[in-house]
């Protein structure tokens, strides 16, 4: 498999070598490429020290805009797969092959990595879990796919879902919004159970006021774009 390992990451330099060499661990034959988003850190030097590519953006544009120039360069690249893993430690590696199974067996163009299915590991603070359901059922609903942690940006996928991406990603908050996308393309969704950890570095950049936004803003785009399906 052609595949590129992207890691999105803002001020994430006390955590991010660990994230690399245990990616590494578990898929040497993949290529990593590190998006710095602006990062006030040693976040570039620290990805450049462990072998990664790295990308640095002029400005912070949070985790959509960073997402969408790994996703650009994926295509641009040619890569056949992608996966996104967080550079705060949260996702784990070891669960890498299993993201890539459906792939390979063409049983679906994006799998997703549920902390819920089998309900190990952390599985966040009890306002973010709320958030997370309500979210997860409102696209199960509107879709007819089971979805149980539509927040998870621990995602494999093919180079159908990729042009998709490139071309079109939220600015922010993006995962849920942009399963609506895929449904209106057609495209097929999996998830698989993951076990995820707390945060290894770092701070959240999830605040009480910004969780607010995110929740109207993100409803907003769902119901909107379901209206573009019909």
């Amino acid at each position: 498999m052609n595949t590129l390992i992207i890691i999105p990451a803002y001020n994430e330099a006390c955590s991010l070598g660990r994230v690399i060499d245990r990616v590494r661990d578990v898929r040497p034959q993949d290529d990593i490429l590190v998006v710095n988003d602006a990062s006030t850190d040693a976040t570039a030097q620290v990805a450049r020290r462990h072998g990664a590519a790295v990308i640095t953006l002029p400005t912070n544009l949070g985790i959509g805009g960073a997402m969408q120039t790994g996703f650009r360069y994926a295509w641009e690249q040619g890569y056949d797969f992608v996966c996104q893993v967080d550079g705060d430690g949260q996702h784990d590696p070891t669960f890498l092959p299993h993201l890539f199974e459906p792939l390979l067996r063409d049983d679906a163009d994006l799998v997703i990595g549920s902390r819920f299915l089998r309900k190990q590991g952390y599985q966040s603070t009890s306002i973010r879990r709320c958030g997370i359901a309500f979210f997860s059922w409102l696209i199960s609903v509107l879709t007819g796919t089971r979805i149980t942690d539509a927040t998870s940006g621990f995602r494999a996928m093919n180079r159908k879902v990729l042009a998709v991406f490139a071309r079109d990603y939220a600015v922010d908050y993006p995962e849920p919004e942009m399963l609506i996308v895929l449904y209106r393309y057609g495209l097929r969704v999996r998830e698989i159970p993951v076990i995820m950890h707390t945060r290894q570095g770092g701070v959240s950049s999830i605040t009480l006021t910004r969780s607010t936004y995110y929740a109207s803003k993100v409803t907003l785009a769902i119901v909107l774009g379901m209206v573009k399906k019909c």
